[in-house]
């Protein structure tokens, strides 16, 4: 369960003059505490605008307290205000609701069951740099979303894990069946011809099966350099989506469903060589070392470098709501690399 502790702040008037100073402790998402009235967010966001940048610049992730971002316009209107360009989210792995222009809700994921750590969209060939999350509703009990500095995350990772990551890259193997997203919302279109183009542009190799199930894999670099620090960053899924992540029992019922092969989800060296359990554990070992989280109060506005820091969601109780905005697309030099 999460605990909930009584933040340290820092505060800071709607004063676009005044000191933005986050509150940094070990084990928690540094905390910018403001006193900001409600329908002024995205003024007061837009007057500290390169002061927030900066502080995310240097954190990696910087939660906004006390800014009463209460609705999904609210979060929309902060995210513009700080410059974040938003994006169309192709190749979602789990449903959305689609709450307005440029934002959406939190991935669909079973209340009760952990979302390990990830980067958004850290599979396409255009991935965004930035994400935007902001709390409309908090939950009762648990739900965080945590961070973790995958540079952090590379350093403390074996050299023996890293090295065959580094020389292969990871591959992703999708089906889109039945069970998880339909292909149609995740490429937003009833039309195979535009899954077709969309996948030859962006380095997919599909492949649509007699059923009309979709196949996909794609081969992408799990060790980038952030295009703005110059540092190495571990960024993939290779972890998460592995179908060694699932339960067991999940695992079993949908290969004796699909087939052997046939995950909505699944993972392997850039070479197709499956990624051992040890090793998969390994790094979501990484990953809970690296962990940062703060609970969610209503009106919190959540800023994340993507390309830096990956996030989670802790399972919760109680209803949980949170906007996103997914901005800034970037395409990574050398991120995307060829079938093997």
């Amino acid at each position: 369960m999460t605990t909930l502790l009584e933040p340290a702040v820092t505060t800071a008037a709607l004063d676009p003059t005044a000191a933005l100073d986050p509150t940094v402790e070990q084990g928690r998402t540094p905390v910018l505490t403001v006193d900001v009235p409600a329908g002024q967010a995205a003024t007061w966001t837009a007057a500290n605008r390169e002061a927030i940048r900066g502080a995310l610049a240097e954190h990696g992730a910087l939660l906004l307290r006390g800014l009463n971002a209460a609705t999904a316009a609210d979060v929309a209107a902060v995210a513009e205000a700080l410059g974040v360009r938003p994006m169309t989210e192709h190749e979602r792995f789990a449903s959305r609701r689609e709450l307005g222009a440029g934002v959406h809700s939190g991935s669909e994921w079973p209340h009760d069951e952990p979302m390990c750590m990830h980067h958004e969209l850290s599979y396409a060939a255009e991935v965004p740099a930035t994400a935007v999350f902001g709390c409309l509703t908090a939950p009762a009990e648990g739900g965080a979303t945590a961070v973790a500095d995958s540079q952090d995350v590379l350093r403390a990772l074996p050299a023996e894990v890293v090295e065959p990551f580094r020389r292969h890259g990871w591959l992703l193997k999708r089906c889109y069946h039945e069970v998880g997203v339909a292909w149609t919302e995740a490429f937003g279109t009833t039309d195979q011809t535009e899954v077709d183009a969309y996948c030859a542009e962006h380095a997919v190799a599909a492949e649509w099966l007699a059923d009309g199930m979709l196949r996909t894999r794609q081969r992408r670099a799990a060790v980038i350099e952030h295009p703005v620090t110059g540092e190495e960053v571990w960024f993939n899924q290779a972890a998460f989506l592995n179908g060694l992540t699932l339960d067991p029992m999940i695992r079993e019922y949908l290969t004796d469903m699909y087939g052997t092969g046939s995950l909505p989800f699944d993972t392997a060296y850039g070479d197709g060589t499956p990624v051992p359990a040890d090793v998969v554990e390994t790094i979501n070992e990484a990953y809970r070392a690296a962990t940062r989280r703060e609970p969610w109060q209503r009106g919190d506005v959540l800023l994340v470098d993507n390309l830096r820091t990956a996030h989670s969601r802790e399972p919760y109780e109680g209803d949980r709501e949170v906007a996103v905005v997914l901005g800034d697309p970037v395409r990574l030099t050398d991120h995307v690399m060829a079938q093997s």
